[in-house]
Parts: C-alpha cells; sequence; structure tokens
C-alpha cells in the first residue's frame, strides 16, 4: 500500500478566526474570580471555544460504542446529521424559553445602542418637522422597552445558571461587550435630554443634572474595571486584534454628547447656571479626552495589525466600524459645546475676558474639523473592507449575529459630527452630506434589526452551543474540512 501523502496546508483543520476570543489556557488561573470553575463549566455555558472538531471526535466515539464504521454508516443517518450541522442544532433535544434564554449574552445591548444612535440622528437632522420628532420620540421609548426588557432576560439567565455573571467578566466572547450596557444607558439619557428637556420644568433639568453625575461615576468605573480584568484575566494576540478592543472605553467617549446635549436643550443660562453647567461643561470635557486618548492608544495597534496580518477574518469585520466612534463622538460633544453651550455657561464672567466665547468656539471647531477628518477616513476603511464581501457568490459570506450593530451605532456618530460641524460653519453642503448619511443609516437600521428577527425564527441566535450565529459557520467549517480531508485520503489510496 502506498505511503500516504502529507495533507496540503489548505486543508489543515483550522476553524476561521474569532477575533473576540482569547487563546489563553483552560488551564491558566484568572487573577480575580479565580474561584470559578472554568474547565468544568462547559455544560453549564456554551462553548465559546468550539475549534470545529467536536463532532467529528462525538461520531468516533458513538460508533465505536456500538461497532460501526463510518463506512458503514447509514445515508440517511449521515445526510441528517449533516443538516443538523448546518442548521447549527448539534442534534440538541427539544429546546425550550428557558434554554434560549439561557444563551443571552451581554452583546444584545448593542441593539439598545444602536436604537438610542438612530433616536440621537433623528434629533440632530437640520431639517426639522413634527413627524420627525415624533418618530425620535417613538424610538426613544421603545428602546426603554428593549432596554428593560434585555436587562430583564439577561438577569434571569444569571439566576438560572448560577456563576455565568461572574464567568462572563472572564469569558473572551463577552467581557468586551460588558460595557454596551453602559453604553446603552448612555443612549437614553442623552435622548432623554433631547425629548424630554424642553417639554418638561426645571424639575427634570435637576434630575438629569443628577443622572450625568451618576452616569460619569459608573463610565469611569466601567471602563478601568473592565479593562483591568481582562488585562488580568485574558491574553489577546496582535493577530487577532479588531477595533472590539476599543469598546470598553465607550461609555467615556458618550460624557460629552451627554453634557453637550443637556446644556444645549437649557433654556436659558439662568437654568445653567442652577444646574452648574461650567461644572459639567469642564469634567465632560476631561473625560472624554480620556477616553478618547485610550482608544487613540488601540488604534496604533489595529493600524499595526493591519499591516502585518491584512483585514479581520469575515466573521469579525463588522467590529472595523467600532473604530469610526472615538473621534466622531468626541467632535459631536466638543463642538456642540463650543457652539450652542459656550454662552450659556457665561465664559466671559468666568474667564474675566470678554473674548472667551469666541476663542472657546473657534478651539473646538478647530479641534472638531481635524477629529471629524479622522472619523471619516476610518469610515471610508471600514466600508472599503466590506466591499469584497457583499458581491453575490458564495465564496464571501458573513451571517448574521449580533456585532452586526456595529454597523449603525458607531456610524450615528459619525452623522451627528456631521451635523455638529455643519451648524458651526453654516454648512449648506455638510447639511445635505449629513442628511444623507442619515437616511443610508436608518435604513441599515431597519436591515440589521429585520435580520436579528431572521436569525431568531431561523434559531441561529439564543440557541444552545450557538454564539450569535458564529458556532454555525464553524460547524459548516469544519464540515467541509472532513469532507475534504476524506476525499484526498481516498485519492492518495
Amino acid at each position: 500500500m502506498p505511503a500516504s501523502t502529507p495533507i496540503p496546508g489548505r486543508l489543515n483543520p483550522e476553524a476561521p478566526e474569532n477575533g473576540y476570543e482569547s487563546p489563553g489556557l483552560l488551564e491558566e488561573a484568572p487573577v480575580f474570580f479565580s474561584d470559578l470553575d472554568m474547565v468544568n463549566s462547559g455544560e453549564e455555558r456554551r462553548r465559546t471555544g468550539y475549534n470545529g472538531r467536536d463532532d467529528v471526535a462525538d461520531t468516533e466515539r458513538s460508533n465505536s460504542r456500538t461497532g460501526t464504521s463510518p463506512q458503514t454508516s447509514n445515508r440517511a443517518d449521515e445526510e441528517k446529521a449533516a443538516k443538523d450541522i448546518e442548521a447549527g442544532t448539534g442534534g440538541v433535544g427539544k429546546v425550550g424559553f428557558r434554554d434560549r434564554i439561557a444563551c443571552y449574552t451581554w452583546t444584545w445591548f448593542t441593539m439598545n445602542m444602536a436604537t438610542g444612535g438612530i433616536a440621537n440622528v433623528i434629533n440632530g437632522i437640520p431639517y426639522k418637522s413634527e413627524w420627525l420628532r415624533i418618530i425620535g420620540v417613538i424610538l426613544f421609548l421603545s428602546n426603554i422597552v428593549l432596554f428593560l426588557i434585555n436587562c430583564v432576560f439577561i438577569s434571569i439567565k444569571f439566576k438560572i445558571r448560577p456563576g455565568s455573571f461572574t464567568a462572563s467578566f472572564t469569558s473572551s466572547s463577552e467581557s468586551l461587550f460588558i460595557p454596551a450596557s453602559v453604553v446603552s444607558l448612555g443612549t437614553i439619557l442623552i435622548n432623554m435630554c433631547q425629548y424630554g428637556i424642553p417639554y418638561t420644568g426645571p424639575w427634570f433639568q435637576t434630575v438629569m443634572q443628577v443622572c450625568f453625575w451618576a452616569y460619569v461615576s459608573l463610565s469611569v468605573i466601567a471602563s478601568s474595571g473592565i479593562y483591568l480584568i481582562i488585562w488580568s484575566t485574558q491574553s489577546f494576540p496582535i493577530h487577532m486584534m479588531t477595533p472590539i478592543w476599543i469598546f470598553p472605553a465607550y461609555p467615556l467617549l458618550l460624557v460629552a454628547p451627554f453634557a453637550a446635549n443637556l446644556i444645549a436643550a437649557l433654556p436659558d443660562a439662568a437654568a445653567a447656571i442652577r444646574i452648574n453647567s461650567i461644572a459639567i461643561a469642564f469634567g465632560a470635557v476631561c473625560l472624554q479626552g480620556t477616553g478618547f486618548l485610550v482608544s487613540l492608544m488601540i488604534y496604533s495597534a489595529f493600524i499595526y495589525r493591519l499591516m502585518t496580518q491584512k483585514l479581520p477574518r469575515e466573521t469579525t469585520r463588522p467590529g472595523m466600524f467600532v473604530s469610526v466612534g472615538p473621534s466622531g463622538f468626541t467632535v459631536a460633544g466638543l463642538v456642540l459645546l463650543g457652539n450652542t453651550g459656550i454662552w450659556k455657561i457665561s465664559p466671559n464672567e468666568h474667564f474675566g475676558n470678554e473674548n472667551a466665547e469666541f476663542i472657546l468656539r473657534l478651539i473646538s471647531l478647530l479641534v472638531g474639523i481635524w477629529l471629524w477628518g479622522l472619523c471619516l477616513w476610518f469610515f471610508l476603511v471600514s466600508v472599503g473592507a466590506h466591499w469584497q464581501i457583499i458581491k453575490p457568490d458564495d465564496k464571501h459570506q458573513i451571517h448574521f449575529d449580533m456585532t452586526w450593530f456595529s454597523f449603525v451605532f458607531p456610524n450615528t456618530a459619525l452623522v451627528t459630527a456631521t451635523f455638529t460641524v455643519a451648524n458651526s460653519l453654516d454648512s449648506r453642503a455638510l447639511r445635505i452630506f449629513g442628511t444623507v448619511l442619515a437616511v443610508l443609516l436608518i435604513m441599515m437600521w431597519i436591515y440589521v434589526f429585520g435580520m436579528m428577527i431572521r436569525a431568531l425564527a431561523l434559531r441561529r441566535i439564543l440557541w444552545p452551543e450557538q454564539v450569535d450565529g458564529a458556532e454555525r459557520i464553524r460547524r459548516r467549517w469544519a464540515r467541509q474540512i472532513e469532507e475534504a480531508k476524506k476525499q484526498h485520503s481516498g485519492e492518495s489510496q
């Protein structure tokens, strides 16, 4: 019998890269939550480290117990197993509502981020009308309902699966998305300023003042805490880097937009003095700078990864749009503060200089235009990276998971930044450009939301052994590898 020839490299059993996972060994003991049984918890939580070969091992063990070889297996059973793998069910039994809720993850809060961001975009459209305001209010109220639903469902998941809450902080697929819950709350608070303050009294202004400082405290704790836990328990090599690494800094990036919208919605300077808007404005600038500089340092790692490893895998490429957000939210916050908030916080009285208002507005505008160009550049790069994926063929495909909302939320920062720069420059061209982007973004939100509902109906998300659709992709990849290896083995013999 001739000696078997080596398998070509293209047939090596390597599953597609998952840019949100850490390759750290299970035997490594984490610094935080070290009492968790990370090895034996596979039955209690989803298998985020699935490598595409578990189905083959399960089949071999089953055949060894029954004395049946793969060559004599029933053809119908093989076809049924292939369909199960393709569908992502993995041969599981009857799945009920409780089982689906047990699959809930922090990534579901990205839906709230996107919905609140769209309400923010609609409020910023310079061509005002009553029907636009009504649509924005509907989205704002719907987002509150969706946020509460997410909070209830993920709390139920933590209740029925003891230990899953603390495990999510050390999970390579979930920990980066925990700040999504804080960002979702931030978008709701911004919408409350936009759609609530102009139609309420001083009591609501005081409520939003308290909410601002509460959010500041929460964002600082969430951002620094998540990064500290990640750096202490996980290892992310540079070849797996995606802009999702920036995500824990996102709560800080909403502080300036929150402060700017809060001050801009106030009726007069007296109201601004009553809620101490000077402290709000300067505190927001401080924390916004912190969030942006942290993101900027991670930007450098992303550029290095692109230069040395090319673009990320197709399944993780939607996360590239996260790089649009830091500069976009910074522009939206600083320029809005300089354009509409400076005169309300009375800078002339504070600095004792009659030109202080003009100087601050000019500085905010120049910095905003500078960073707006960076925001637009990352947007164009991210769009170009997805160009080959949208071609109508079978070679390039990505399937829905909750990270698709990255197509929406970070880009709301670009749109709102464009509106603020346009208003500051009084540019009709930029207003039209921003409105076109807003319409396209609203259409994208409708499409992604519809795909989410479709994925729910097709059991591609919130289903055992699924990680927001990625598990099904890895299973199909593994099946194709096994078929190619068998075919190559038969040819060599």
